[in-house]
């Protein structure tokens, strides 16, 4: 991949934004004001913005060097943490990328706003259930990468070493932390400076002993809508969850670990376990090339396949505003073809592609968590919450990094959340 035509920008954005990011690869990070893209030297300029590093779409991005030479694709890491608020604020000025990452809620609000292209053209090469969550009144507006799931990394050669076996209830995982523990390992590394991991952990155990069960199938929905509140019906199985905080397993220092810093502790063997998925395999491998890794699902209180956080993965979606929608349409055309999936897959291994026709071998660090994939059991709550989804999974995860810190309880927490959600539809 030439350096010359695909290029990391810490520059161009509407405004100056400061950005706390992983591992120091965030800058400032300025708009130009022009709002698109622009030819410069015979090629087409079309920006790419995504809240993964560059390593978990590289080879994506050397295709669309080889296959389409007259256009000049700019990579943009955006960190997670800054990410929506910096993407909405240029998509409602005029400007930002030509192509937007998305998640699925924000995908339907930012349609709904004007902000993004119609992309109904490429829908019928798409599975119902990638492009079902990223269509609004029946139109495609981004299509869906490769599925994303997230589970528990373990370190195989510790396992073994002092004869431990992978959980298959949350009983088993607790008394696992214990063994840990009690020969002086850390059990389990966590970057809970980010709200994610605890909202992600705490939902893995809501969806075997709540979630999963048919008279709650509909409830996302209905919180989504204002039906329901989590105090009412999550509380329990938090409180069974939070048994992890409370016998110190996930702890008030980890409040300032970032996710660099967990992935290195667990790559480096200082940690047996770790919360995550494909895209950090060739991080850790890269700093322990020997390292022996699979993984195991979340479980709840009896045996099963488990359950694994995720779905359809980021969707691309084309701004409404650019200047260079044809340039644009054909990296969305390559994207969605055989060879595009593979070479997004290639960076995210463990996925699924939603491309009719499309699939992929899981590789052997997921080999257990194959059952809870053939089960259909991968699944991420807040896809069914409505327009304002990414702002209840970030109130709901801050307000899990106060208890953590001790300042409050789990009822406070699942309260403060249906309250959040109150006073967004309000204001809607």
């Amino acid at each position: 991949m030439r350096k010359s035509s695909i290029t990391l920008l810490v520059g161009l954005m509407a405004m100056t934004t400061a950005l706390s990011g992983c591992g120091g690869n965030n800058g400032n990070v300025q708009d130009s004001g022009q709002g698109s893209s622009k030819e410069t030297a015979g090629k087409v300029k079309v920006r790419l913005a995504y809240w993964n590093k560059e390593d978990s779409v590289k080879t994506l991005l050397a295709l669309v060097e080889e296959k389409l030479p007259n256009i000049e694709l700019e990579y943009q890491f955006i960190d997670n943490k800054q990410y929506d608020n910096i993407i909405a604020t240029q998509l409602a000025a005029g400007s930002g990328p030509d192509i937007v990452s998305v998640s699925p809620a924000a995908s339907t609000k930012y349609a709904k706003l004007g902000y993004l292209q119609d992309i109904s053209t490429l829908a019928d090469r798409y599975n119902d259930g990638g492009k079902n969550v990223y269509s609004v009144d029946g139109k495609l507006y981004a299509i869906p990468g490769i599925s994303w799931f997230e589970g528990i990394f373990y370190n195989v050669d510790i396992f073994e070493k002092y004869g431990l076996n992978p959980p298959t209830t949350f009983a088993e995982e607790m008394a696992l932390h214990k063994a840990l523990k009690d020969k002086g390992l850390k059990p389990q590394a966590m970057g809970a400076k980010s709200w994610e991991p605890m909202m992600k952990s705490s939902m893995g155990y809501v969806m075997n002993e709540f979630l999963a069960k048919p008279e709650n199938k509909n409830f996302d929905v209905q919180f989504g809508q204002g039906e329901k509140k989590l105090a009412d019906s999550w509380a329990p199985a938090v409180e069974q969850w939070s048994a992890l905080i409370k016998d110190g397993y996930l702890n008030e220092e980890m409040l300032g670990i970032d996710y660099d810093q967990a992935l290195d502790e667990f790559a480096t063997g200082k940690a047996a376990m770790w919360e995550s998925g494909p895209w950090a395999m060739e991080a850790i491998k890269k700093k322990n090339p020997n390292i022996k890794i699979n993984m195991f699902p979340f479980y709840g209180s009896q045996p099963g396949p488990g359950w694994l956080i995720g779905g359809p993965g980021v969707g691309f979606a084309a701004s409404s505003k650019s200047k260079n929608a044809e340039a644009v349409m054909k990296v969305l055309d390559l994207i969605s073809t055989p060879e595009g999936q593979q070479a997004f897959w290639n960076d995210n291994k463990g996925g699924s592609s939603y491309l009719k026709g499309v699939e992929f071998e899981m590789p052997a660090e997921y080999e257990g968590v194959k059952e809870t994939v053939k089960a259909g059991n991968v699944y991420a709550p807040w896809n069914n919450w409505g327009d304002n989804a990414q702002a209840l999974i970030e109130e709901y995860g801050k307000r899990l990094q106060e208890v953590l810190g001790g300042g409050s309880s789990i009822g406070d927490a699942l309260k403060g959340t249906d309250e959040k959600r109150t006073e967004l539809s309000a204001g809607s």
